[in-house]
């Protein structure tokens, strides 16, 4: 559907001033004499004695000068509010964190990307319930504020849309176009003198043009994707370009939109169910979405009181292939996927295959079914997404392994342009600095499998994603002659054969935290299966030995969530 026909007159009433029903909760901030201490702060922050009988409507915007994803948003936000003051509304903005893992990737500081997901998600839920909110519009653009921002909706159960920020442009050198993880992999090809510093630096300068998100299928466009599949964004708002009046629209609709949810009383709890997460989970296989959406999704079901688990992934992804030619490993970037039409006619391509629940309610106050009704199909001569019986892979390139290096599971990256099996060789490290350097030096050769140990939610603590390690394989040209596995995380922008979230994790005494330099390491994405070859009573012994290392941090916000975190295997969740 086209997104001006998406209709917000309410089916059941429009929102009339002083109607308690549509102010559950600001009512009881601002109403009656009692309540005169806080209409007079409200006063000062601009609202007149209507905008009292009107719903209140929280604004959170992640907007940041730390990163290009977040530095527009702001006006984002401007244009969202309008959409709801229009509406007979009255918006209130208000702003959670944003971190930049691009920026701090490879650093300490990366142990703090997982972890803000977990803060922006409880300052959200805070602000909202604080101050009484009756509605609730989330505008994120970089990767742990999306999940973020959809765990506070679900928390807090009110009429919520989430808008994302939409997607970078391409920068360009010498007539390809560039992203940030071409930056990253120049780094690695500068390491293997394939080229020199000046050529280095001209990447580095054009690789990032503008604001917006990471311009290949990398999280941010996974997670938008899947959180408009969701039905918690509107038509399309995952598949807009972040400067653009496409983009624009998008806000000032959902202002709108949400003031119709808010009539109709239509809740997250009402959108986001078991058949939804499963929409979402599809449309990430189809596009070849990043690993971090498994560990988003688990935690926004967490959130949202779904049961949703690792073998939920293995089961959709048996019957869904991967179509999409995208980055990473693919040759599109999101802004090419903008040109063709986004993912509204690949869902209804999905949806008219069988493997979409078109009944799905969403946030437009329409089913899924019906707001593809409309969708005109991709161009015939694209070759962007493959039709879906010739698909780049039959199935899931997320593939969940089990056995005995992951007896909780684990989560590989295979789109089958690496193999679907590796066996190697053991190379140990106890932190990603320690593999990279490994790496770069040259220590790591064909047949390798490179460890990376004691990264996980608890160990490390915090989950660093590995972009830095798996780009500099792929620019030292071994893409397809080492493996990676670690109990950290992977980057949306990671290729290669690479298998993360490992659980249990090091530190809390799986088996990864026991292999030597040398042992037999088999990856069999087929049989779904990580092992290490090394006898059972072998590995007893090995654990027996081992003793958990202290803590890296004993006070601070890292301490508190290695003491609260969970599994990988459920979602890395600080809320159980």
């Amino acid at each position: 559907m086209c997104l001006g026909e998406t209709s917000f007159i309410s089916r059941k009433h429009t929102i009339m001033a002083n109607d308690k029903n549509t102010r559950p909760f600001s009512s009881q901030v601002v109403d009656g004499m009692a309540r005169a201490p806080c209409r007079a702060m409200l006063h000062a922050v601009g609202f007149t004695n209507d905008d009292f009988k009107k719903p209140q409507i929280g604004i959170a915007s992640t907007w940041s000068m730390v990163t290009p994803c977040n530095m527009h948003i702001n006006k984002l936000a401007d244009d969202a509010a309008a959409g709801v003051d229009a509406a007979n509304g009255k918006a209130v903005i208000f702003n959670t964190i944003t971190i930049s893992d691009g920026i701090s990737m490879g650093t300490e500081g990366m142990k703090y990307s997982l972890v803000s997901r977990e803060v922006i998600a409880d300052s959200i839920e805070t602000v909202v319930g604080c101050q009484g909110f009756d509605g609730v519009l989330a505008i994120g653009g970089c990767d742990k504020n999306m999940p973020g921002c959809m765990i506070a909706i679900s928390r807090l159960d009110r009429p919520a849309i989430f808008v994302y920020g939409g997607t970078i442009l391409p920068g360009c050198h010498k007539e390809k176009k560039l992203d940030v993880v071409s930056v990253f992999e120049a780094v690695g090809a500068r390491a293997n003198n394939q080229i020199d510093d000046e050529e280095l630096a001209a990447i580095e300068a054009k690789a990032i043009p503008g604001a917006g998100s990471c311009g290949g299928m990398y999280t941010a466009n996974t997670m938008a994707s899947a959180i408009e599949a969701l039905g918690m964004s509107l038509p399309g708002s995952s598949a807009q370009a972040a400067i653009s009046d496409e983009k624009r629209q998008d806000c000032k609709r959902a202002g709108a939109a949400l003031l119709e949810l808010i009539a109709n009383d239509t809740k997250p709890s009402d959108i986001m169910t078991k058949k939804s997460f499963e929409n979402a989970i599809t449309v990430i296989i189809a596009l070849g979405g990043s690993t971090n959406a498994v560990l988003h999704m688990l935690a926004m079901a967490n959130a949202a009181k779904i049961d949703l688990t690792l073998e939920d992934f293995t089961r959709i992804g048996a019957k869904v292939p991967m179509v999409a030619d995208l980055k990473p490993s693919g040759r599109y970037q999101m802004a090419e996927l903008i040109e063709i039409g986004g993912i509204q006619p690949l869902m209804k391509i999905l949806l008219e295959r069988g493997l979409l629940h078109g009944e799905c309610l969403t946030v437009t106050g329409k089913t899924l079914a019906e707001n593809l009704s409309t969708v005109k199909p991709y161009p015939i001569d694209q070759d962007m997404i493959l039709p879906l019986d010739h698909p780049i892979k039959k199935d899931s390139h997320l593939v969940i392994l089990h056995g005995n290096l992951a007896s909780e599971g684990s989560v590989a990256k295979i789109t089958g342009k690496e193999g679907l099996h590796f066996t190697g060789t053991a190379k140990v490290y106890d932190a990603e600095e320690q593999a990279l350097q490994g790496i770069l030096n040259g220590d790591i050769v064909k047949g390798d499998v490179i460890v990376i140990r004691y990264e996980g939610p608890q160990g490390g603590p915090g989950m660093r994603e590995m972009l830095s390690p798996t780009s500099a394989i792929m620019g030292k040209g071994l893409g397809k002659e080492v493996a990676l596995i670690t109990d950290g995380r992977f980057s949306g922008g990671t290729h290669g054969f690479v298998v993360g979230h490992i659980t249990p994790e090091a530190h809390v005494g799986g088996a990864l935290a026991i292999i030597n330099n040398g042992d037999k390491i088999t990856i069999d994405a087929e049989a779904r299966m990580l092992t290490l070859h090394v006898e059972d009573a072998e590995i007893a012994a090995r654990l027996a030995k081992w003793q958990q290392p202290a803590p890296k941090y004993t006070r601070g916000v890292l301490a508190k969530y290695a003491k609260l975190v969970s599994s990988a295997s459920t979602g890395a969740v600080t809320d159980n």
